[in-house]
């Protein structure tokens, strides 16, 4: 196979899409399918919020309030879908959908220095692979993210069920799904949101992907909320956080084109909610 994490095994264990319906999708052809995303574009917007959100979600699941809560901060956000979610066409395939992602960022028409990446869970995947990919991007925010995703991959398959041997299962993982040398490359600032009671990802995940980026970052770890409740049981310092990284984003621009700033001291705060 030309991609082991294209195996189907992995697709139909790890992956959990639905249907959904949207009156106006933004539709992004990746060639063997169109993804159903939206796009909510605010009048002189500062930049644009890509946002890759988690396993059993989909796109209409944060209409209207996500995309209307980051255009009150004066940003237009683009909500992007995956391969047999919600309004896309397809199967999702772990692999394939990387590329996806350059697809969709081209697919937007803007400098990268006026993107700023959000992944959540299974999100934090792509949104990392699109930090990589665009190093030159104002920020990224990874909530509730996955720094080791190998081990996310073993609790659901073996390498033996997939026709392979733990050494080249972790070999094709660490060649396509390295985030600590993915995020290496990235020079915006950063934003990793946590719950300590997260019994999926375990906050260690949130932990290393913050060490992992070389700043300027901040850790935030929420002391209410699980997994799939963090952003409502911390609805107010969830969209504060979020809000001071993209104020920060703009005071430091001013609109310009942004050069990538040298690894400096980061800003740590455990903070409780």
């Amino acid at each position: 196979m030309h991609d082991l994490l294209d195996h189907p095994l992995i697709a139909q264990r790890y992956f959990f899409g639905r249907p959904g319906r949207l009156a106006a999708p933004f539709e992004v052809d990746v060639g063997v399918a169109r993804l159903g995303c939206h796009l909510h574009e605010v009048p002189d917007a500062r930049g644009t919020l890509v946002h890759f959100h988690g396993n059993g979600e989909i796109v209409g699941d944060y209409l209207p309030d996500f995309p209307q809560a980051v255009g009150e901060m004066g940003w237009s956000c683009l909500l992007a879908e995956y391969r047999g979610y919600g309004a896309s066409t397809g199967a999702p395939v772990m692999g394939a959908m990387l590329d996806d992602v350059e697809r969709v960022v081209d697919a937007l028409g803007q400098p990268p220095e006026r993107l700023v990446f959000f992944g959540r869970s299974v999100g934090s995947i792509y949104a990392v692979h699109a930090a990589s990919r665009f190093p030159a991007a104002a920020g990224l925010v990874l909530e509730s993210g996955i720094a080791d995703v190998l081990e996310r991959l073993l609790l659901r398959v073996t390498p033996e069920e997939l026709g392979t041997t733990a050494a080249e299962l972790a070999r094709s993982v660490a060649e396509r799904l390295d985030h600590r040398t993915k995020l290496a490359r990235f020079g915006g600032r950063v934003l990793v949101m946590h719950t300590r009671n997260d019994g999926l990802v375990d906050v260690s995940h949130g932990e290393r992907l913050h060490a992992w980026a070389p700043g300027p970052k901040r850790l935030r770890v929420f002391e209410r909320g699980d997994h799939n409740s963090i952003m409502w049981w911390n609805r107010s310092e969830y969209f504060a956080e979020l809000r001071a990284l993209l104020d920060e984003v703009d005071q430091r621009d001013s609109g310009s084109v942004r050069t990538i700033r040298k690894p400096c001291a980061s800003e740590v705060d455990p903070g409780k909610s």
